[in-house]
């Protein structure tokens, strides 16, 4: 069979065929890489060959070359470069010749080949040549779709290659990109494929953003394409202009009264949805952007600063504008719209929410009128649209100049959940659902519980939709009022939803034995169990303990019919299950403490079999090892009984390095058995600390995973105490080796991880510090005394550290001062830096402030 063939047979419908052709490809792939290369290549150029085939070749060399996995990446890179010279030299010539192809599709595959090809070799200092070859290309007159087509490349480029590769290039690429997206330009498509390859490169042209001149120019360039008579090109044009306020938001001012504050309400009445939801996009990033610039702004002032940036209102500015719009755009809501397709109306509500969080009190006078004139309008489309409005408000503006409002509205809502129109109702349960999250002060037990909870419970014999938000509003309920009434701790005897508790829990068991979970509201059922178990008062301990009867019963059912899932919708199914069984044993094993102890044998047998039967790439998995990290924590001692029959399970867990998850949580067991068993958990520490040093030493282990696994020593030293000291010295090795890691200042992801492996490496500290601590093996430590010492200082000194690191530093200052106490460690105590630590209490909260005074007292006794 020829390569046409099977790359026809690759797109055929029938499953079968495509699978087999499929399977072919990848062979030949794997037996002669070149040939393979060579020969799509071939196909792709070829202006005999269909469209469809050429750009399934297409697909294919890019699917050689590319992957979402880092680690398979790193090889398919390494496969190319590994070709010779002249293979790859012939490929790269004919995917260039691809570009100036007739066929504008096989001209936009071959873009994303050479993007491809780029993404691998620019970075190594290979094909130091194509992008002037490109912008050769873009300059030339007489081909359109060559221009078109190396646009594309050029977008593509920018997209996946860090933009210090190209910075040198970027003046060039930028003018040449402005060029084609300029309204002299006669192409639409070419305009089109400009504005868009513009779009991809805006994080790389900073240096031009910051000379006004040339900002202007592209300022001037992308307004006038959100007027082009193309509605693609409009489209593109105010994408441009959404990732132009994200990245140079305070680069704005001029230009926002200048044209955009007016080009984006325009947009916003665009009768073309496509324009509208980006006009709408626009505003909502500005509210982003001046949300966060609020929250800065609230920091700096709390420790007396200015902040670094200033918001400039753009969003309070536009209010008088831009409301209007998007309460009209809210009654555009179709009466079969799929809940999952965006549209302008869900568009416009997302914006109206960011709104009250940016202008928060000023948005509520100028949006009541409208709620007001349309809460009982004969329309369902502006019945609906005002209550969205409410429910959009709820987050942003001063609770006290809500609660009123709340309080008024509240019987108008709860009635409307009776409304004879399906999005109505919806709509209200998301309302009521949104003031029970955020103003549940305003839901006055003796007055409203039992109407809403009438209302919630009626709703969930409705439609999926507003099964799903009655679920998600008694969860809501649940939560609040438990935070607000202060029910966690101890367990109360009564709470407010003590004679509603039975009839709820009642209500939302008989939802979650529905068939299927559509709008997934059988999962939103077993979350608001969950929640109504965790906030159970005493009196309703009893009901919790049928529900976990329920569970158990329902679990084993379930075991036993895994032999007869047929395919794939059926394991979904089975898994997603599962994991709701999962997270309501969770909250009861919670709730219920070391009184689960009655069901443990047989919470344990069914997990244990669930461990057994789920596959190693199942999320029930990781929900069935949480459950046992939780009875562990329940039982305590009680626990060592499942020890022989959970370990065989849990070291397969540990050394499953390619799944993150899983074995985060697996290492997280080895802390919580740790701190169950205490002392008589020494006679697993050998294989605890054998495999976790292993662990360490993976390759394939995420980093992330790392982090955890240097707590656990902790947890580990501070449960068998001096027992630990077999792996005392290994273990402070390992942590002053993980200690020494910096990082670059201007890489913030590695500087949130170095604060986050500070913080584990400091908690492994504490762990062994307390663990030796009052020992005849204390003395152990003091070797180690300058290690520790160090990092703390280190950790205290860095201008990025994290609240959650001082505290560990001060601390463990003091934990050492008081393991010492006689004077054996006075020298690295009376160091300056130490008494300038224990000095400062700027930006700390009480309890970090707190510690520093007990670390204080330590450090004065100990060198006194």
């Amino acid at each position: 069979m020829n390569a046409s063939e099977l790359l026809e047979n690759s797109l055929s419908s029938d499953a079968g065929t495509r699978q087999d052709a499929t399977q072919k490809l990848e062979s030949v792939a794997r037996e002669n890489y070149p040939a393979y290369m060579i020969t799509l290549s071939t196909e792709l150029i070829n202006e005999n060959t269909p469209s469809h085939i050429r750009s399934a070749a297409g697909i294919a060399l890019k699917n050689a070359l590319t992957a979402r996995d880092a680690a398979r990446q790193g090889e398919y890179s390494q496969r190319w470069i590994s070709l010779g010279l002249e293979t790859r030299a012939k490929i790269k010539q004919e995917l260039l010749m691809g570009l100036g192809s007739p066929n504008l599709k096989a001209g936009g595959v071959s873009a994303q080949v050479v993007a491809a090809v780029a993404a691998v070799e620019l970075p190594v200092n290979l094909w130091p040549e194509l992008i002037e070859v490109l912008l050769g290309f873009v300059n030339s007159q007489d081909n359109t779709n060559l221009k078109i087509a190396t646009l594309q490349a050029i977008g593509f480029i920018c997209e996946t290659i860090k933009p210090d590769i190209l910075s040198l290039r970027s003046n060039e690429i930028l003018t040449a990109v402005i060029h084609g997206a300029r309204k002299e330009e006669l192409s639409t498509d070419v305009q089109l494929a400009a504005v868009s390859a513009l779009y991809n490169s805006l994080e790389f042209v900073r240096d031009n953003f910051e000379r006004e001149g040339e900002r202007n120019y592209i300022m001037q360039v992308v307004c006038e394409a959100t007027q082009n008579p193309s509605v693609p090109v409009q489209v593109a044009a105010f994408e441009c202009l959404v990732r132009i306020m994200s990245l140079y938001y305070d680069k704005m001012g001029f230009y926002m009264e200048r044209a955009l504050f007016g080009l984006t309400v325009l947009g916003m009445k665009h009768p073309e949805e496509n324009v509208a939801l980006q006009a709408v996009e626009f505003w909502s990033t500005v509210c982003e952007e001046e949300i966060d610039l609020a929250i800065e702004a609230a920091e700096a002032q709390e420790y007396g600063e200015a902040p670094e940036h200033e918001s400039k209102n753009f969003a309070k500015t536009a209010l008088p504008e831009i409301i209007p719009v998007l309460l009209t755009l809210l009654t555009h809501q179709e009466e079969d719209a799929d809940e999952d397709e965006w549209n302008v109306s869900m568009a416009a509500g997302t914006c109206l929410s960011l709104l009250a969080q940016a202008v928060a009190d000023t948005i509520v006078p100028a949006v009541i009128p409208f709620i007001e004139a349309n809460i009982k309008a004969q329309d369902w489309h502006q019945r609906e649209a005002a209550v969205m409005t409410f429910g959009s408000i709820l987050d942003g503006p001063d609770p006290q100049v809500l609660n009123p409002l709340v309080a008024q509205a509240l019987p108008i809502l709860i009635d409307m959940m009776s409304d004879e129109n399906l999005h109505v109702k919806d709509t209200t349960a998301w309302t009521l659902g949104r003031i029970c999250d955020l103003l549940i002060q305003t839901i006055k037990p003796d007055v409203h519980l039992h109407p809403l909870v009438s209302a919630f419970v009626s709703g969930l014999e409705d439609s999926p939709r507003i099964i799903s938000n009655c679920c998600w509003g008694l969860m809501n309920l649940a939560d609040q009022l438990g935070v607000y009434f202060g029910d966690d701790e101890p367990i109360q005897q009564e709470s407010p939803l003590t004679m509603y508790f039975e009839g709820i829990v009642n209500a939302l068991v008989h939802v979650t034995e529905k068939p299927n979970n559509e709008s997934n509201f059988r999962t939103s059922a077993y979350e608001a169990l969950a929640s109504y178990v965790s906030h159970s008062a005493q009196s309703s301990l009893p009901i919790v303990s049928n529900v976990i009867i329920t569970i158990l019963n329902r679990m084993e059912q379930l075991l036993g019919m895994q032999s007869e899932l047929l395919g794939p919708d059926d394991r979904i199914n089975w898994n997603d299950l599962q994991s709701n069984f999962c997270s309501v044993l969770i909250s009861v094993v919670r709730r219920l403490g070391h009184d689960i102890q009655a069901l443990a044998d047989r919470i344990m047998t069914l997990i244990l079999r669930l461990i057994q039967g789920a596959g190693k790439t199942s999320t029930v998995l990781e929900d069935a090892f949480l459950v046992v990290g939780y009875m562990a924590t329940a039982l305590e001692q009680n626990f060592s009984p499942y020890m022989q029959a959970f370990l065989p399970m849990l070291y397969p867990a540990l050394k499953a390095h390619e799944y993150t998850q899983l074995c985060t949580i697996a290492v997280g067991i080895i802390g919580d058995i740790s701190r169950a068993l205490g002392e008589t958990s020494a006679q697993y520490s050998d294989a605890f600390m054998n495999v976790l040093f292993e662990n360490l030493q993976s390759e394939v282990l995420s980093r992330s995973v790392k982090i955890p696994i240097l707590s656990c020593f902790g947890d580990i030293a501070l449960a068998i105490g001096p027992s630990f000291e077999p792996y005392l010295e290994t273990t402070m090795t390992v942590l002053q080796q993980a200690g020494s890691l910096q990082a670059n200042p201007s890489d913030y992801e590695m500087i949130d991880y170095v604060n986050q492996l500070r913080e584990g490496i400091l908690e492994a500290y504490v762990g062994i510090v307390t663990g030796f601590k009052n020992t005849e093996k204390s003395a152990l430590l003091i070797p180690h005394i300058s290690a520790m010492m160090d990092l703390i200082r280190r950790a205290l000194e860095d201008e990025d550290k994290t609240e959650a690191a001082v505290k560990l530093a001060v601390g463990l200052i003091g934990d050492l001062a008081d393991m010492f106490p006689n004077g054996e460690i006075k020298e690295f105590l009376l160091a300056d830096w130490v008494a300038i630590a224990l000095k400062n209490k700027s930006r700390l909260s009480s309890d970090s402030k707190k510690t520093m005074r007990w670390a204080r007292e330590m450090v004065k006794r100990a060198t006194a």
